[in-house]
């Protein structure tokens, strides 16, 4: 009950009542993480992947939104800029941005409250001339984008005059840059970011894999002009998952070529575990059988379908 009571007295209630309904509690890196970011510290992150980081950083900037639009103190300018090593995680991350907005504009008119339209853009190589063109018009109110492109938009003049606004910036996946070139040149645009806006812009790094975590938050947070460490409040609740493993194997004995029957009860087990289960991924050795297996688990999840069994397998390839 304590991480509840933490979230509460740290959000409007408006945005508590959504995450509230959303999910059973906040987990340790969320619970840990929203006091430091609403309290404009710099704040990197280490947690296990599913454990909430995103939307820890995320829905902390979306509070202060919601809370200025409420007030009625909202303008269209950019003040969160979300940096994604990938332009196929930014996409991602939009789409993950939608369901806490929505579930916050459907809580606002629930309870006769004021409409507050917060508005998210992806930026990046592959964004139309046409988005471009409307986001400088009417800046966003969050920027999704990566290294190279917030690098674009700092060397243009609308770049410029929409980034001129930013409070926040949070960086994903920050092992993936603090290492390499990529991220020399992400802590260049950093630094160019803060000159731009004229003060320190508060930074959220996020990942599940940080070592040294002590090298990765210099790397975040830069140094003085005097060349001394800034402070950085590091938030580390571990690396691993608790994982439940089990053994399943089919009746019959195994052998180098299994009967018809063999492999039926091992479609019958899989089937079983795909139902009990959200998300169920199935490895295999080669694509024939991978054709074999999504061809058979078809008809096994079209004959529960009727009964409300999950919808039918898709077929994946890696080489």
């Amino acid at each position: 009950m304590k991480p509840r009571m933490h979230a509460i007295s740290t959000f409007h209630p408006v945005v508590w009542a959504w995450f509230n309904g959303a999910f059973p509690a906040p987990t340790p890196a969320q619970a840990q993480a929203w006091p430091a970011i609403a309290a404009g510290r710099d704040v990197l992150l280490a947690a296990p992947t599913g454990s909430g980081k995103t939307l820890a950083a995320f829905l902390a900037a979306i509070d202060r939104l919601v809370r200025e639009g409420l007030n009625g103190e909202l303008p269209d300018e950019t003040q969160v800029v979300y940096v994604s090593p990938l332009k196929a995680l930014s996409n991602d991350i939009r789409r993950n941005l939608e369901l806490p907005l929505a579930g916050i504009a459907e809580e606002l008119r629930t309870r006769g409250l004021p409409e507050v339209a917060i508005r998210a853009w992806v930026r990046t190589g592959d964004t139309p001339a046409s988005e471009r063109q409307r986001a400088h018009r009417r800046p966003p109110h969050i920027v999704v984008t990566t290294p190279e492109s917030l690098y674009i938009l700092l060397g243009s003049e609308t770049g410029r005059a929409m980034l001129r606004t930013t409070r926040t910036v949070i960086v994903d996946e920050i092992h993936a840059l603090a290492p390499n070139k990529r991220g020399s040149h992400l802590a260049l645009s950093l630094a160019r970011l803060d000159s731009l806006v004229g003060r320190r812009v508060q930074r959220i790094g996020l990942s599940a894999t940080q070592k040294p975590i002590e090298a990765v938050a210099d790397f975040l947070v830069g140094r003085t002009e005097q060349d001394k460490q800034r402070s950085c409040t590091i938030i580390d609740t571990g690396h691993g998952r608790a994982r439940d493993l089990a053994l399943e194997i089919p009746g019959a004995p195994l052998e180098a070529v299994m009967s018809n029957e063999v492999w039926e009860e091992v479609y019958r087990c899989i089937a079983d575990l795909v139902a009990g289960h959200r998300t169920t991924l199935i490895f295999v050795n080669t694509r024939r059988l991978a054709e074999r297996a999504t061809r058979k688990l078809s008809e096994t999840a079209g004959r529960g379908a009727r009964n409300g069994s999950p919808r039918q397998p898709r077929q994946g390839t890696k080489t």
